[in-house]
């Protein structure tokens, strides 16, 4: 199992964080076919083999991946995603 960690500061307030989190989710959810669902302030995501979670924050959002076995094979191309789509979010 691998695990991935991506963090990035912003200066959004939670509700606009929640918001940009919102689209992060839809897009991971259309390209690895993530299911997304709020519980407080932690988005979850999972799917067989994947277990994920984005973390919102005052001042900072943070995903958290779990990948398994099969797909541990690719964390360095879905890090580099996470950290792609995160940046775009947030920006």
């Amino acid at each position: 199992m691998a695990r991935i960690t991506v963090e990035r500061a912003h200066g959004l307030g939670k509700e606009a964080a929640r918001e940009k989190a919102d689209k992060l989710a839809a897009k991971l959810s259309s390209s690895y076919g993530l299911e997304p669902t709020w519980e407080g302030d932690t988005l979850k995501l999972k799917r067989s083999g994947v277990k994920g979670e984005v973390h919102v924050g005052e001042d900072s959002i943070r995903v958290d991946v779990e990948l398994g076995m099969l797909m541990s094979a690719m964390s360095g191309t879905i890090k580099g995603e996470i950290e792609k789509a995160l940046d775009k979010a947030l920006a």
